[in-house]
């Protein structure tokens, strides 16, 4: 069997499932396939942020100094832009299973070759400089790992689920993320504390590997696939009108809009914020409020936990406090949000007073995320050319969480990486980020949509 033949998108079964069964079938494997895709997606993020909860032991053994460890954490996420892109175009025509595990195992793989490389590396005689070249390379291999996690997890509700039920699974499936991140910070953050930074990125290999098993297990491609009529014909829907213009010439017109492009901005900012409080957070509670390891990775963890419900709350929102208006959601949760980040950043507080304003902000972001880089990105566009804008707006949005963590980075070090660390001007930075991410769709809304 060749490799394209082994990930194209499966073909209808030849053992249909009998009619009086189809049913019941159909919502077990749906069900099923959805909940071993979320799962597996929330495990992709703990082989994504092990390098953020490693940061500080890092530095303190004299390793890497917080420089670095932006240009490595940013070549992760310049990577993972441009492979997010291009697999949304390919996972059309794959077996989403088999490309979602794929992803994940390479993933706990890189995970696992670093850890090993920390073990060894007084074994194997490499120089700092050596180590970081190689970790800045494999780490940005795991981002276009990591950009095979996400598309065919989406293209599974287009697979799977009608339309009347897709945008109450797509809020779930959003919210993976902010799991994903509560689950490595909590237990990441443990085994690096107890055994050493080189077991965190060993135990997140192994929660890849679990990951990759739960899709292969749980996770099926096509209901054809299965036996099982389309899901077009499962739910009754009836046939759409389509746009009369072809799909290329709407995409030139949303890549030619300003519309698009201000979404685009406006998510970057979005990105800016949520990264630099889930890469960088956890340094600068220790370094900047002196709080322990195991206090740090607490904290951002019930923040992120805060951000699920953040997420899942934003379309509900929206559709129904706000009649679909999605200004008045971004305006008052920008609002919240940039309050929030200023207690976090410009006050000491105590441990449970940093919980309330990071747990805050994470619900605050959690909902901005979902109306710009959602909703508003798929209310501007006619329906066949939302590929084509989510698509820039996730270019847009990792390449600025990428340059985030050279910018944060380099602001936050120290000439000789004393214990003097001076947060004031990252600080800044990320309060400008988050003022941005929802005044420029605010300010913008009604002047740019593009009419259906």
């Amino acid at each position: 069997m060749s490799l394209y033949s082994y990930y194209r998108i499966s073909k209808p079964s030849e053992d249909k499932v009998p009619a009086e069964e189809v049913k019941s079938v159909y919502r077990k494997t749906r069900n099923r396939t959805f909940w071993g895709a979320t799962a597996a997606y929330s495990l992709y993020y703990v082989c994504r942020m092990t390098m953020g909860i490693v940061k500080q032991p890092l530095i303190d053994d004299g390793i890497f100094t917080a420089g670095q460890l932006g240009i490595i954490g940013s070549a992760m996420l310049f990577v993972y832009a441009f492979g997010k892109f291009l697999n949304g175009f390919i996972a059309d025509y794959c077996n989403i299973k088999r490309f979602m595990a794929t992803g994940l195992l390479v993933s706990a793989a890189i995970n696992f070759v670093m850890g090993v490389l920390g073990l060894l590396q007084g074994w194997l005689g490499m120089t700092a400089v050596v180590l970081f070249v190689i970790f800045a390379v494999i780490w940005g291999l795991n981002g276009y790992a990591q950009s095979m996690g996400a598309p065919p997890g989406v293209i599974s509700l287009s697979r799977w689920f009608p339309l009347s039920k897709r945008g109450t699974f797509y809020s779930i499936f959003s919210a993976t993320p902010y799991l994903g991140k509560s689950l490595s910070l909590i237990l990441t953050g443990l085994i690096v504390g107890w055994a050493g930074w080189e077991y965190g990125f060993v135990f997140s290999a192994l929660a890849g590997l679990v990951g990759a098993c739960i899709v292969v297990f749980l996770v099926s491609d096509t209901p054809e696939s299965r036996g099982l009529p389309s899901v077009q014909e499962l739910s009754g829907e009836a046939p759409k009108k389509t746009d009369s213009m072809p799909t290329g010439e709407l995409q030139k017109m949303v890549a030619r809009h300003p519309g698009i492009w201000v979404i685009a901005l406006s998510s970057a900012f979005v990105y800016i914020t949520q990264y630099a409080v889930s890469n960088w957070g956890v340094l600068f509670l220790q370094k900047g409020k002196d709080f322990s390891l195991a206090s740090a990775t607490q904290i951002i963890a019930i923040a992120e936990a805060f951000g699920i419900a953040g997420t899942v709350l934003a379309g509900w929102l929206s559709d129904t406090v706000f009649k679909g208006n999605r200004v008045m959601p971004v305006l008052l949760s920008g609002l919240v949000c940039l309050a929030a980040l200023a207690g976090f950043i410009f006050t000491k507080g105590s441990y449970f007073m940093n919980i309330l304003y990071i747990a805050v902000f994470s619900l605050a972001i959690g909902v901005v995320y979902c109306v710009v880089a959602g909703l508003m990105a798929l209310d501007m566009v006619p329906r066949k050319a939302t590929g084509a804008a989510l698509g820039l707006v996730g270019i847009s949005s990792y390449v600025a969480a990428g340059i985030q963590d050279i910018v944060s980075g380099f602001l936050i070090q120290t000439p000789a990486e004393s214990a003097a660390y001076d947060f004031t001007a990252v600080g800044w930075f990320w309060m400008a980020s988050c003022l941005l991410c929802f005044l420029i769709p605010v300010l913008s809304w009604n002047r740019l949509r593009i009419k259906d």
